[in-house]
């Protein structure tokens, strides 16, 4: 059974694991606000909120439920748009700004807009790495595409939110951002009670698999193989690690940085450890796909994708690093002692990982557990380029990264003494 909360209903079901969280919401609660539309994860219109228990408060992010197993749900908090919709018929803050500003015509596409700037609303007021004004509102729609309206309208949309929510931050002395949320109106009161009912579902909800010496399937983010297999995927039992914590976390050893195979790039991207070694760090990860694709997108699964495109792919290949390959059997995840007491893990050279197209040098149920690379000193410069034919939320045509080691070879020059550069989309494999 896959038990969490959906809305303010409790659910526990036995629907295929493999199941997308938008079919289930769609075919199995006739919940039709979520809309399909191209079931890869780019247009947005299926956007919802996705809460986890995170210490001791409920952190939620926008993910695309075309691409999110129902496994993935299990102990989380899914929120489609009934499940924020005032219970008295009115409109939330979010959904006035749409209205007042003219932005939406077809509709298809808004429930999406309105999911990313209700998450962004309930993000921004505590997490020091969300932009709290337009550029915040704009940059979490950045995974909403509008057809019809023109981005102007929602622009203003998004404007007319951040200046409410910067008003009420100012005026509220309310530490927790969901009360400040209940309190502005941009979710139900029914928020207030998800910490507690998120508590009990975990208990309930067993995240860290157990196998056998077994060939498996896994499964973490979905971003790939959703796009690439979705009838094979939605009926399949495969094994999710998204949420496994022991595939989680980013560590600094003093010597080297660890990060757990299943770390996604928002994980990245927040994380004090990595913005203190790379100033540009914002910069260069809004050049990632889309936020609910960062969201949901795993480093080991970009790296068994095997693209010669990956784009973290390329950023870790000029950083040197390294992976740890584990082959079962797994505990929670990671490789587990064998009979003998031998840990079935290896480490490898990202470098040495791609073999050609589509090949890597791993057995079929190896998967990556850990990536590491050394930490950087003070003299550590680091860059990242994608082309592409949009900015944002596009797949590169070509990218490269690199890094480099400087030392002052005289007052006024500068000397290297250790450099990395990588490059994708210019053969087979990315190169190094």
């Amino acid at each position: 059974m896959i038990d969490f909360i959906l809305n303010d209903q409790d659910i526990s079901t036995d629907q295929l694991p493999g199941t997308t969280v938008l079919d289930f919401v769609r075919y199995h609660k006739d919940l039709k606000g979520t809309k399909i539309g191209c079931r890869e994860g780019d247009c947005g219109a299926c956007t919802v909120m996705v809460g986890e228990l995170v210490g001791n408060e409920v952190k939620y992010r926008t993910m695309t439920s075309c691409l999110m197993p129902l496994a993935n749900a299990a102990g989380k908090h899914i929120v489609t748009v009934e499940g924020i919709n005032p219970p008295d018929g009115s409109m939330t803050p979010v959904q006035q700004a749409m209205v007042d500003e003219s932005g939406t015509q077809c509709g298809f596409c808004t429930v999406g807009f309105v999911m990313s700037l209700t998450n962004f609303c309930v993000d921004a007021v505590s997490s020091p790495h969300v932009s709290k004004g337009i550029d915040g509102a704009i940059s979490a729609v950045d995974g909403n595409i509008c057809r019809c309206t023109g981005y102007k309208s929602i622009e203003r949309a998004g404007s007319v939110v951040s200046s409410q929510l910067s008003v009420v931050s100012s005026q509220t002395d309310v530490a927790d951002k969901l009360d400040l949320a209940i309190k502005s109106k941009v979710v139900p009161s029914y928020f207030s009670g998800i910490k507690e009912r998120l508590a009990k579902v975990s208990e309930k909800s067993n995240r860290q698999p157990t196998t056998d010496n077994r060939q498996l399937q896994f499964v973490s983010g979905g971003t790939d193989l959703y796009v690439q297999r979705p009838e094979h995927m939605a009926e399949s039992d495969a094994t999710p690690l998204l949420y496994d914590e022991h595939l989680r976390g980013i560590r600094d050893t003093e010597t080297h940085i660890e990060i757990g195979g299943s770390a996604t790039v928002t994980d990245l991207l927040v994380s004090p450890v990595m913005q203190s070694i790379f100033p540009q760090l914002y910069k260069h990860l809004k050049l990632v796909s889309s936020t609910p694709i960062r969201n949901m997108a795993t480093l080991a699964g970009n790296f068994v994708n095997a693209s010669p495109i990956g784009d973290m792919t390329v950023w870790f290949l000029a950083l040197d690093a390294e992976i740890t390959l584990s082959s079962p059997p797994y505990e929670g995840g990671v490789a587990a002692a064998s009979a003998d007491g031998v840990v079935l893990s290896r480490t490898l050279p990202l470098k040495n990982l791609y073999l050609g197209y589509k090949q890597l040098a791993k057995q079929p149920d190896e998967m990556i557990t850990a990536i590491r690379f050394k930490k950087p000193g003070d003299d550590f410069r680091f860059n990242f380029e994608k082309v592409c034919k949009r900015t944002y939320l596009d797949i590169a045509t070509v990218n490269t990264a690199m890094s480099m080691s400087v030392a002052s070879a005289s007052a006024d020059a500068l000397s290297i003494t250790d450099a990395h550069i990588s490059a994708g989309g210019v053969g087979p494999i990315p190169f190094i």
